[in-house]
């Protein structure tokens, strides 16, 4: 049995591909240098596909209520060789704070990060935490004592047993606690708020990251886990137990956190019918066992709402014993295959999709460009050769040739200077753009709110003014879409003009995308809404309230603001990309081409030799050309599953 099996293979096809992918914008760049066709706005574009890829991860999230096996399911997929469980998954040592695994291929070392439960109480946001590390305990994991390092591991276990008013500033519901039975009056809480694990495995080396979540306590109590943690991942493996189905609990989860709508998870969202070995019955047979388990994994997609191929039953501690133990029979009987083969077909199969929409589309334009300026001067010198053709050079027609390629060039050159004109234009729209927002605006918006809910004596004037900051927020988005809707059609109108001018019929302009936006912010709008009507909020001190909303939703807003503002800083400048490309490249060809007809005109040099030297000439520029060629093979090879023909529909995909 392959002891890292499908998912590692695929997971590494992904990265090899992507790594591909990184290779040829590379060698694009030498090319585009080579051929003195390069300019600081193309490289721009292209550091900006390469990051892209280089920083590009995949996150997938582990969401259940507890002891429904999360944390033993993935020891299952990503711990077997070590031979013992490395995360704490026994009964009654589980994950008690959100736990984040990868690898940090920066600082290339292995550790575990724990932030203490106490800076809750604390003015920063998680997000802000993170970017302190003393404020992190910190602990080396030696990968060649896996003994150690599961001790050490099992800190993300521990609790603390504080008292229940201690609990309650903590942000704990103590009717939710388990109560200390050694210190009575006592409750128990997590001693950790979260867990940052860097851990070698060649599947965290390429980009996998996996997020472990406590049970709904938890969910409730950490809210930047449900208003951008989970948001965020690309997939949500939503564990459930075989031997409860689906419980009142569990469905407060699936709605609340899972079934949420524009989050990036949606092509990606399963639900794990976890500890079917409990339905195992040998006395009944292996037809009674398979009835059983089709009953109960039906029952679960009518109640969560969902295809019935989406819930994957399977036990994942007997698929870790079965990897620990080599037995092929067992494994197969375990299914955590299925897991891995869906993971492959639906959530790789979604991320290719998404660097093919986002990056190879764009790449290829560009390439396309660049070939055309190139198909132009080959052109150029098989003219030039006819008129080196017989025994002597034909200087009335290369006359003539450099008279077309003066006019040419000075139709290029004069485009380009229109398209500068109408850079500095798109540049006082995109002034205009930022303007809507500007980070001063947010803050501005952030502050008027603060005040508003410091000075306000009812819950009905806080939630009011709450509600005002999205409101403020959505209003500037809303203006952003109806000027940025404009600016496109300006730009719409200046590639139809300059495509009626030129051959270069294909050249498309790079849409603004303002509009997934306003859908993210309308959707923390809504989680603002589950955040003020929260029981626990409407009990909480105002001045905590106002923190705690300002650390966790106007947090978000600022990083999802923060994101709208670095594409439409960008846009502008790239708006007009795909034209000021074609026309500096023909500008530049021509150039070359000018001078060198000139040259020929001027000099008394013979024919053959001069058919020599352009025959070279043209044989370089060819290759060169077959050299475009097989990077663009290179770039629309199919990415990992195609080839695989592994790919199914992606339901529910936005």
């Amino acid at each position: 049995m392959n002891q890292q099996g499908t998912l590692s293979q695929q997971v590494e096809a992904y990265h090899n591909w992507k790594k591909n992918l990184i290779r040829q914008i590379g060698r694009y760049r030498l090319w585009l240098q080579d051929n003195d066709l390069f300019s600081d706005d193309v490289s721009t574009r292209i550091r900006h596909g390469l990051e892209l890829l280089i920083e590009d991860e995949l996150t997938i999230a582990f969401v259940g209520e507890y002891s429904r096996g999360k944390t033993e399911l993935i020891n299952a997929l990503f711990f077997s060789e070590y031979g013992q469980r490395m995360l704490p998954s026994q009964a009654g040592r589980t994950t008690m704070c959100p736990t984040e695994l990868f690898f940090d291929r920066s600082a290339n070392q292995n550790y575990l990060l724990l932030l203490p439960i106490e800076t809750r109480t604390e003015e920063q946001s998680l997000q802000q935490l993170r970017k302190q590390p003393h404020l992190w305990v910190r602990h080396e994991l030696d990968e060649n004592d896996p003994q150690v390092m599961r001790e050490v591991l099992a800190e993300v276990a521990r609790i603390k047993s504080v008292s229940p008013d201690e609990a309650r500033k903590l942000g704990f519901e103590e009717h939710m606690l388990e109560h200390d039975r050694d210190t009575p009056g006592n409750v128990l809480v997590p001693a950790w708020r979260n867990a940052q694990i860097s851990i070698r495995h060649p599947l965290f080396e390429r980009g996998l990251r996996i997020l472990d979540t406590p049970g709904l306590n938890a969910l409730g109590s950490e809210p930047e886990l449900t208003i951008s943690m989970l948001p965020r991942a690309h997939a949500v493996l939503f564990v459930l137990s075989a031997d409860t189905g689906v419980t009142a609990s569990d469905m407060t989860i699936w709605k609340e956190h899972i079934d949420t709508e524009h989050a990036d998870h949606r092509a990606g969202r399963f639900a794990v019918l976890n500890k079917i070995d409990v339905l195992w019955d040998d006395l009944q047979g292996e037809q009674h066992t398979a009835d059983a388990i089709d009953r109960v994994q039906s029952y679960t997609a009518d109640h969560l709402g969902i295809n019935r191929q989406d819930v994957i039953p399977l036990s994942a501690k007997q698929g870790l014993l079965a990897r620990v133990r080599k037995d092929q029979d067992l494994f197969e009987r375990a299914n955590i295959g299925h897991l891995e083969s869906l993971i492959i077909q639906r959530i790789l199969a979604h991320k290719e999709q998404l660097i093919t929409q986002n990056l190879i589309n764009d790449l290829l334009g560009m390439l396309q460009n660049s070939q055309a300026a190139m198909q132009s001067r080959l052109a150029g010198l098989q003219e030039e050769l006819q008129a080196c053709s017989g025994t002597t050079m034909d200087k009335p027609a290369l006359g003539r040739l450099a008279e077309r390629a003066q006019n040419d060039y000075d139709f290029y050159y004069k485009k380009l200077i229109t398209l500068r004109s109408s850079r500095r234009l798109m540049d006082s729209q995109g002034n205009m753009l930022k303007k809507l927002v500007s980070e001063e605006r947010f803050e501005e918006h952030a502050d008027q709110i603060r005040k508003t809910m410091s000075k306000s004596w009812t819950t009905a004037g806080m939630n009011r003014a709450m509600d005002r900051f999205f409101e403020l927020l959505e209003a500037d988005l809303t203006n952003l879409l109806s000027e940025g809707h404009l600016a496109e059609k300006m730009v719409g109108a200046i590639y139809r003009r300059y495509n009626e001018d030129t051959r270069a019929r294909h050249l498309e302009p790079i849409p603004l995308r303002a509009g997934r936006h306003v859908i993210a912010i309308r959707e923390l709008r809504k989680k603002a809404r589950r955040f003020r009507i929260s029981p626990k909020n409407l009990l909480t001190e105002q001045s905590l309230l106002v923190r705690r909303f300002f650390n966790v939703m106007v947090g978000e807003a600022r990083t999802l603001h923060a994101r709208v503002r670095a594409d439409v800083e960008r846009w502008p400048n790239e708006a007009l990309l795909p034209i000021m490309q074609y026309s500096m490249e023909q500008k530049q060809l021509l150039e070359h081409q000018i001078r060198r007809l000139r040259d020929m005109v001027r000099s008394d040099r013979d024919s053959r030799a001069e058919r020599v030297r352009l025959n070279h000439t043209i044989s370089d520029l060819q290759r060169q050309l077959e050299l475009a060629d097989a990077m663009q093979r290179q770039i629309r090879k199919p990415a990992p599953t195609l080839i695989q023909q592994k790919v199914v529909t992606i339901s529910g995909a936005v």
